[in-house]
């Protein structure tokens, strides 16, 4: 099998595999950055007890956390909206790594179209 014959075969599974990708965005729910954390506070208080026992600290509390231009972003969210935003945020590492997927395919299909059109030119 010759040398472009191999090329072009590779081109069309790896163009196949992005073609699977591509679907796969698609089947994306709404996403967003960051992370749902729960967390037990103190309020305060000298004499509460949860000044003393971490135990007895107040909560749980919601809240997303995320990075925008350096900075770390908290926005106190519901406990009935915690799962949504957690839900989203897997959806956004699903779309991440899709994306890190689709160009390093992209890159493997440039670089074999080029060693064609190379080539061709050639021939």
């Amino acid at each position: 099998m010759s040398g472009v014959r191999r090329l072009e075969q590779s081109v069309e599974r790896h163009s196949q595999r992005f073609r699977e990708l591509r679907r796969d965005l698609e089947q994306l729910q709404h996403f967003c950055k960051g992370t749902v954390l729960q967390r037990m506070m103190k309020c305060g208080k000298a004499h509460c007890a949860c000044a003393s026992d971490p135990a007895k600290r107040h909560g749980p509390y919601f809240e997303l956390t995320y990075k925008a231009n350096g900075k770390t972003i908290n926005v106190k969210v519901s406990p009935e909206a915690a799962p949504l935003y957690r839900a989203a945020s897997q959806q956004y590492r699903k779309l991440k790594v899709l994306l890190n997927r689709l160009e390093k395919l992209s890159q493997t299909i440039l670089r074999h179209q080029a060693k064609l059109a190379q080539s061709q030119r050639r021939a």
